[in-house]
């Protein structure tokens, strides 16, 4: 299939949030201590709550960057290519790179709202979680509801609340909830522990998708402190492959056999041998361990439960039938620096040259659809959202590559007026 004719659902991408995002909607009791954006004298933006302060990191940031200024130095908005947090800007970007749909995982709270759960106050905590969440499908995904697929954030330090919460925002159309790849690692109860049972009902009871992040635990592989940071980067998926073992041995599976879970931005490549190692750990040790998986093997399990996702993986491509074609869902990483928008297609195509229409097509968009109820062809049609398509409604926007030492990014006049918004804070 040619790039142009791809039709693209990204099940991973970012948002770095607005410094709005809290305006009007917290009670009046907790305004003074809403996480708000303040700007420092190095003129970089930070989020600041409960006395945590999280900077934008440049690498969630780099969408429209060289690779040579990639980094880890905290930005400012006027720093960043305005489609990372202006929705209006983000459709824009999606279109002139073909994209069609996109789910955005979130980026100061952490990828399982971390930050909100460490206040003291939980009465603050829900509070500022059901205000993210609110603007996150009112407004981002509730804007175009044909290219979003909403996802909400969980209430991590009270399961019976968090169940509540699924209830909540699936009544609003939300079928993906962001979570911990390895809760007892933030000091909670293991995925063995009965303690999440109310959330793994709701999330059944819903049909709502446990998408798993990697890192959003707070903690990558590190194999030494002077370790080069390249060691990090390459080991990152070692955390996904942790948490599906994780899951797949607990007895998540087997009391809640309609659970779903999606493991974000972990790649493809490294699932068969997984799949072949489980089967082999199952056959040699269920004697003494007590694993039971009911007469299947524990790859079969895995395929009915389990949605892998890639960004630019040809290895898993080429080993596509071993995953499990119902099983691989794509990504773009927008604006991460991982991503190759705008030229995700082209990639995309040239890592499946020779894969059958129906196959790619299956991987690119309709898994997505399937696992996440979402229905971009009831907005508009499919000759429409391929992404020949899409660039053309989006024809001369400026996707080239710009340097931050020949100036800053010129918003367009759309959205929040960035100045007016940011605290300005002197030493």
């Amino acid at each position: 299939m040619q790039a142009e004719d791809l039709i693209l659902i990204s099940v991973d991408d970012h948002l770095i949030e607005p410094p709005d995002l809290f305006a009007g909607r917290l009670p009046a009791r907790f305004a003074d201590a809403a996480p708000r954006v303040v700007r420092r004298p190095d003129g970089s933006d930070v989020w600041t709550f409960n006395g945590a302060v999280i900077p934008n990191i440049g690498l969630n940031a780099v969408a429209g960057r060289p690779k040579e200024e990639y980094g880890v130095e905290p930005t400012a908005f006027e720093e960043m290519r305005p489609g990372c947090y202006d929705i209006h800007e983000r459709v824009r970007d999606m279109s002139a790179g073909g994209v069609l749909g996109s789910m955005c995982f979130p980026s100061f709270p952490g990828f399982s709202a971390r930050v909100f759960a460490a206040a003291a106050d939980k009465d603050l905590a829900l509070s500022v979680v059901r205000a993210y969440n609110d603007w996150h499908l009112d407004e981002w995904c509730g804007s175009y509801p044909d290219r979003f697929i909403p996802m909400a954030l969980p209430v991590l330090w009270d399961p019976e609340l968090a169940a509540a919460e699924v209830r909540r925002v699936a009544a609003k159309g939300c079928h993906s909830l962001t979570f911990t790849e390895n809760p007892a690692a933030l000091g909670l109860p293991s995925f063995h522990d009965e303690h999440w049972d109310p959330l793994w009902q709701a999330l059944v009871d819903e049909d709502v998708v446990l998408s798993i992040h990697l890192g959003s635990s707070g903690k990558l592989s590190v194999t030494a402190p002077d370790a080069p940071v390249d060691v990090m980067i390459t080991l990152q998926p070692m955390n996904i492959c942790q948490a599906a073992a994780d899951l797949l041995w607990s007895r998540v599976l087997k009391k809640f056999p309609g659970i779903r879970i999606a493991l974000s931005e972990g790649g493809t490549g490294w699932i068969p041998y997984f799949l072949d190692r489980v089967d082999r750990t199952y056959d040699m040790h269920r004697r003494w361990t007590g694993q039971d998986f009911g007469g299947r093997l524990p790859s079969e399990v895995f395929r009915e439960h389990f949605l892998t996702c890639f960004i630019a993986d040809p290895v898993g491509i080429q080993l596509r039938g071993l995953i499990g074609l119902d099983n691989i869902a794509w990504e773009c990483d927008y604006p991460h620096s991982d991503s190759s928008w705008p030229y995700a297609a082209e990639e995309l195509a040239e890592a499946a040259a020779g894969v059958p229409d129906a196959e790619l097509n299956r991987m690119s968009f309709e898994n997505a659809m399937r696992w996440y109820s979402f229905d971009p062809f009831a907005y508009r049609a499919r000759e429409r959202s391929t992404v020949g398509a899409l660039r053309a409604e989006e024809a001369g926007r400026d996707v080239s590559t710009r340097s931050y030492d020949s100036g800053r990014f010129v918003r367009s006049g759309t959205g929040v007026e960035l100045g007016s918004l940011v605290e300005q804070v002197t030493a």
